[in-house]
């Protein structure tokens, strides 16, 4: 099928690069000062003269384009937490022979199997383009998630979920960097969020799906989780096939897309990256270019963070359904429709907390707010004796680690920069994700219902820990600011560059 979208965009003349586009006369670009002086902004920005009209035509493109389709993909992997959690409640145990710690092994594997693949998937993203790599990576994971509709013993389940968890494996950190390549870093929170509430949408919406399914247990001698992995994995596929022409290409590849920009609105998306951070254009590949940013110790804080999050996010979005059936004494259906609210509630601080760190290019004090309110979620969950406080507690607990999903996306794509480092950077922080993703897998521990005490305590502590990061970082990126207005330092290699703090 041919594209109807517009002509490539003419190069500058004199240009040879592919990501050096003649500016449009309505895009006043001034370069990055080399010591943060007229011209920039506090965090290093540069203004960019533009029509204010076609800039925010530009943004709302971009918004309905790439964070919508971003916003779905990336629910798959909540989509697969919520279905399997919800199969949890029903006859899948029994079915499977998922007894003793079966079912958290399932879930291990399928984190395993992603870690392994996250960095040459995301590299697969700048390779094949992401308009076909993502379409592939979901397709394959809808035809998997169909085909477990059909298994008949645990070890087949153990079999498609390493194959699941490599499909999966590109869709985070992929998307993640494709985003932060299309927005100035002051827009990245906020288009995080709108990620954010994608996901949640969708799982709230499928774990009233699921309840629906479910009730179908039995109708035509299949049982009620077998019809929530079919339907949701034909979703998927379909979904699969869509992304090929709903993705869109990196900026400098926008005309590559179908029906997307024009050529003015790709030559100021360029222009507008290059004025924030010098790194349109992309290096020639080679290993060492990826691995020489394994030097760069914030990486790994922000990595460690990723992990320390996701100890709670993988215990709550697998485990809700089971904590407030053993928990809080819920029926098996109440506990699955009972799994929704807290999702569609995390929707408001997602958005809120993001606009706020966009408007006061603030990143580490959101997060610190958001660990506390968690902190706060978790004590209701735990110590509280009234089943609605504790259920309260799950609302405050979702929607806090829900926002500090989009805030350190941001705070880690707000301090790199870069395109190799960008890709190591989300491969990295997905990994050590993954790694939180395996031990919240086994924190929540049936034996030790209603009260969950190991997945209480750890959940507390691992965002204490958070808040020390973030302090840390904090103290660091003020500190090496001042160095750099001071002419004594250059950071990231980009002259006018400054940390968000």
């Amino acid at each position: 099928m041919s594209s109807p979208s517009p002509p490539a965009p003419q190069l500058a003349q004199g240009k040879s690069s592919d990501a050096e586009w003649a500016v449009p006369s309505t895009v006043n670009v001034e370069p990055l000062p080399e010591n943060g002086g007229s011209g920039s902004d506090g965090d290093g920005v540069t203004a960019v003269g533009v029509d204010s009209a076609l800039e925010k035509r530009l943004r709302l493109k971009i918004d309905l384009r790439l964070c919508t389709i971003a916003g779905i993909l990336c629910s798959l992997n909540l989509l697969d937490s919520g279905v399997i959690s919800s199969a949890a409640v029903t006859s899948l145990p029994t079915d499977l022979g998922l007894t003793g710690n079966r079912f958290s092994i399932a879930i291990f594997i399928f984190t395993i199997s992603s870690i392994a693949f996250q960095l040459p998937s995301t590299l697969a993203v700048r390779t094949f383009g992401p308009r076909l790599w993502f379409s592939f990576i979901t397709f394959a994971f809808g035809v998997i998630t169909l085909a477990t509709a059909f298994i008949q013993t645990w070890q087949q389940m153990i079999a498609l979920r390493v194959l699941l968890g490599a499909a999966m494996s590109g869709i985070y950190p992929g998307l993640t960097y494709l985003i932060s390549t299309w927005y100035p870093r002051r827009e990245q929170q906020t288009r995080f969020a709108f990620l954010q509430v994608g996901e949640v949408v969708i799982l709230a919406t499928g774990g009233i799906v699921n309840f629906g399914l479910n009730q179908l247990d039995g109708r035509g001698g299949i049982t009620g989780w077998r019809y929530m992995f079919l339907v949701q994995g034909l979703i998927s596929a379909v979904i699969g096939l869509a992304t090929y022409f709903w993705m869109v290409d990196f900026p400098e590849n926008a005309h590559r897309s179908f029906w997307f920009l024009t050529q003015v609105e790709q030559e100021l998306a360029v222009a507008r990256i290059n004025a924030d951070r010098k790194d349109v254009e992309l290096e020639e590949f080679a290993w060492s270019k990826i691995f020489v940013h394994a030097k760069d110790p914030k990486i790994y804080g922000f990595a460690v963070m990723f992990f320390l999050l996701n100890i709670v996010s993988t215990s709550l979005s697998y485990f809700l359904p089971s904590i407030l059936q053993s928990g809080l004494g819920f029926s098996e259906n109440q506990a699955i429709l009972l799994n929704a609210p807290p999702y569609y509630y995390a929707v408001i601080p997602v958005l809120l907390s993001s606009i706020v760190g966009d408007k006061f290019r603030v990143r580490g004090p959101v997060i610190i707010f958001n660990c506390v309110t968690l902190i706060i979620g978790f004590s209701l969950l735990g110590f509280a004796k009234q089943d609605a406080v504790r259920y309260l507690g799950t609302f405050l607990a979702t929607g806090a680690y829900v926002s500090n999903w989009a805030a350190l996306s941001a705070y880690q794509a707000n301090n790199i920069t870069g395109q190799w480092k960008r890709a190591f950077t989300a491969a990295a922080v997905s990994a050590l994700n993954g790694a939180g993703g395996i031990a919240g897998s086994f924190i929540v521990r049936s034996a030790e219902a209603p009260w969950y005490p190991t997945a209480i305590w750890v959940s507390i502590g691992s965002h204490i820990l958070i808040i020390a990061i973030v302090a840390v970082f904090s103290v660091y990126f003020h500190y090496a600011n001042k160095l750099a207005t001071n002419g004594k330092l250059i950071l990231e290699g980009t002259p006018g560059f400054r940390y968000t703090l």
